[in-house]
């Protein structure tokens, strides 16, 4: 390997360079060693033979820092480089990409442009996972970021979006992504995010007339109006499928008709995907691809074969000839009968079997259907003390294990944010279903409960009810933090627990201090602070199970739940023993946020008075 020092004036950044493109780098953290020392570790180049200068293929950075350095008054500065051959792009670009990884990580965006530029130049996924140590499945993934719009990518690449958010995003329609990122830039909007998009994404049969390919005036089936828009929606979505079908097999003779070699249907859950497939005249044999998906949108993708099939074209070879099209062997209302006659004995079977109805279930909660709505409770609040609390609690991370747990189980990937909606649409609930056939009873009961808990409302009666039943103690899961103690707002109440931890006594003698010093006396007796003696086990009254309150004015949501839990399990008893604290409880809980905000800020200020 020969180095060679290269006057400045004699090197520009190539095209080729995975940073290319972008405004100067910022150069500050290295500027000062290149001043004093130069630059040490080589630039790779090119030449350039139709103007006789090297082109920069890695070293971006390094030579912006010298141009400062020049311009700081160094003279006869040259860059110490190795010179590639010439003419080859993609491995140019691959040796930017290795030098610039090893050197500072590119966001995924910048990875995606690099890797979309590698395949242009004949790369295949399994060349660039070779080449760049990682696994196939790494490398799809950077290049399915190709299927997002391209605000969403730059949202992405500043950070407003989160990995896992932007993961199921790639597998939303262009209509989906333009719906969410509506919402995304509305500032009264929510769009959802994690498992929350994924059951946005999937889960519901509800579907929009403007998906349908048929005639709606030739419609038979009901549809329902948006009463605040134009958009309606198929009331029974077997009836859209078999229309919508129907259309799809008429717009595929259609092609085929029209000389296109063959036409492919892509089922719902299979995603065709642009980057494993090259444009192909219909000339040149190239298939027109219908992809539908679950939401009864269709896309006609004309002109592609597989990049296998492309490049055993290129060599001399032909594409794979398919076979000649011939009428369906049933008519749609032959198969019509075939699937609900199928369904009632398959229906009749499973009511008897217990064991295989326990996993069908599981696999419904889990994946969704067009029968099964299933959401996962965010664990998220818009006070960020709170969430971080969450996050952190002991609870929290014993669930935590028992999830990835199940995630390994089920073949899932172990960093998802869930068991429910974690699943890799390609499997299915008809793949998770196999999956859970061949595990023992024991683990699928150990599966069940995990996205039971998932999926268990917060804020309920049923909450109350489980936590008595299992007996949950409180102590075993949760300690005071700073949210908790920045959340209480009331003096009384302050008083109240004070005396519960530390004693009357010692409750009176602070009666008069402000707040925050009662919370930190609180805190020293839950700590064992300051000589306190150590108060072993405390929750407030309004976390155990059965809850009750500190005052008489109510206003306690868990107290009223509970109230009305104790109901359900004693009709003849009376609908509730404390109206009023219900009444108070019910306001907090459904309450306008911004009231309860601007009166904690007042109970503040009266407290720090």
């Amino acid at each position: 390997m020969h180095i060679d020092q290269i006057p400045l004036d004699r090197l520009s950044v190539s095209k080729a360079n995975m940073r290319s493109g972008k405004k100067p780098p910022d150069v500050s953290d290295i500027l000062p060693s290149i001043i004093k020392r130069g630059v040490i570790s080589p630039l790779f180049v090119r030449p350039n033979c139709n103007t006789g200068h090297f082109e920069i293929v890695a070293g971006k950075r390094r030579y912006f820092a010298s141009l400062e350095a020049a311009r700081q008054g160094q003279d006869g500065v040259t860059l110490p480089c190795i010179t590639l051959g010439e003419g080859d792009d993609a491995e140019a670009l691959e040796v930017s990409m290795i030098e610039n990884m090893l050197r500072q990580s590119p966001d995924q965006v910048t990875q995606w442009e690099s890797y979309t530029r590698l395949v242009k130049e004949g790369r295949s996924v399994e060349d660039i996972a070779a080449t760049f140590a990682l696994t196939e499945l790494q490398v799809k993934r950077i290049l399915a970021l190709g299927n997002l719009l391209p605000r969403i990518r730059e949202a992405f690449r500043a950070e407003e979006i989160d990995a896992g958010t932007v993961k199921h995003l790639t597998l939303a329609t262009k209509a989906q992504q333009n719906a969410w990122l509506a919402l995304f830039e509305d500032a009264d909007g929510y769009a959802p995010r994690g498992s929350q998009l994924k059951a946005w994404l999937f889960g519901g049969a509800s579907i929009a007339t403007s998906a349908a390919l048929f005639d709606l005036a030739a419609f038979d089936g009901q549809i329902v109006k948006d009463l605040f828009g134009d958009e309606g929606y198929f009331a029974d979505a077997d009836q859209f499928w078999a229309a919508q079908s129907a259309e799809i097999e008429r717009r595929k003779a259609a092609y085929l008709e029209d000389g296109w070699s063959a036409v492919e249907i892509v089922p719902a859950g299979v995603y065709f995907q642009t980057w494993e497939h090259e444009k192909t005249p219909k000339r040149k044999g190239g298939r027109v691809y219908i992809d539908v998906n679950g939401k009864g949108e269709v896309a006609f993708h004309e002109g592609y074969l597989t990049r296998k099939e492309a490049r055993r074209q290129g060599e001399g070879g032909e594409a794979a000839k398919p076979s000649a099209t011939v009428r369906p062997e049933i008519t749609a209302a032959m198969t019509d009968y075939i699937d609900l006659h199928r369904h009632a004995a398959v229906r009749s079977a499973l009511a008897a079997n217990s064991g295989v109805a326990l996993r069908v279930m599981v696999a419904h909660a889990i994946c969704g259907s067009p029968l099964w709505g299933v959401r996962v409770q965010d664990q998220r609040s818009r006070n960020e003390a709170i969430t971080e609390s969450i996050e952190t609690s002991v609870a929290e991370a014993r669930f935590d294990e028992r999830r990835r747990a199940v995630l390994a189980v089920l073949g899932f990937d172990p960093d998802e944010a869930s068991v429910t909606l974690g699943y890799e649409p390609r499997i299915g609930v008809s793949g998770l279903f196999q999956r859970l056939l061949e595990l023992p009873d024991a683990v699928v009961m150990e599966v069940l409960g995990v996205v039971m808990a998932e999926t268990l409302a917060s804020g309920t009666g049923l909450i109350e009810i489980i936590g008595l039943h299992l007996g949950v103690d409180m102590a075993d899961y949760w300690v005071a933090d700073d949210a908790f103690y920045g959340l209480i707002r009331d003096r009384e109440v302050l008083t109240a627990i004070l005396s519960e931890v530390g004693g009357a006594s010692v409750a009176e003698a602070h009666a008069a201090e402000k707040g925050k010093t009662i919370k930190g006396v609180i805190g020293d007796y839950l700590t064992g602070g300051n000589g306190r003696e150590r108060r072993e086990n405390w929750v407030p009254r309004w976390m155990a199970f059965p809850p009750s309150a500190y005052t008489q004015r109510g206003g306690v949501a868990t107290v009223a739940a509970a109230n009305r839990a104790a109901w359900l399990a004693e009709p003849e008893a009376p609908l509730d023993p404390n109206p009023a604290a219900a009444g108070a409880a019910d306001a907090v809980e459904d309450g306008d946020g911004e009231t309860a905000d601007a009166r904690d800020e007042a109970e503040d200020q009266r407290l720090a008075a």
